[in-house]
């Protein structure tokens, strides 16, 4: 049984257990004297033992090939048949793989080059200063008085 996803009892009831959060769920193996997952009951979920493993020649890869995971530009120099996923690196770093990743026509699993460069392109343009027009935002003695009072209602 390849990927077999094992959760924690109850994940999908309590908001502190996973409900709503998949990245909050995770396992842990039920320890209660009447739990019936322990005592592995027809009907609920399975409980992580041996036999569940996955093949040797499988094991670690995505799609038969082996990760890899791209942290700097050096990285990319060694991705020959390997499956790439971009590491966790700050937006200036992302930028810079991005360009060399579309000049090797390198693919991720979790990230798009393409579409990374165009949406930042954007982003990176000068920006045009807006003339100011200073009656739009002066306080008058008018606007100051008001601010001020008060209206009580009894």
């Amino acid at each position: 049984m390849p990927n077999k996803k094992f959760l924690r009892r109850n994940t999908n009831e309590y908001l502190k257990l996973g409900k709503k959060r998949k990245k909050i769920q995770k396992w842990r193996r039920p320890r209660g004297r009447d739990n019936k997952m322990r005592l592995k009951t027809k009907g609920h979920p399975s409980v992580v033992k041996v036999g569940y493993k996955q093949n040797k020649l499988h094991r670690g890869k995505i799609h038969g090939k082996e990760l890899k995971i791209i942290r700097t530009i050096s990285d990319l120099n060694e991705i020959n048949g390997k499956t790439l996923q971009l590491g966790k690196i700050g937006r200036r770093n992302k930028i810079t793989i991005a360009k060399v990743a579309i000049e090797k026509n390198a693919k991720f699993i979790n990230f798009d080059p393409e579409k990374f460069v165009t949406d930042n392109s954007k982003e990176n343009e000068p920006l045009k200063k807006v003339p100011k027009d200073e009656n739009k935002h002066s306080k008058t003695k008018e606007n100051e008085n008001k601010v001020g009072e008060r209206k009580w209602i009894y």
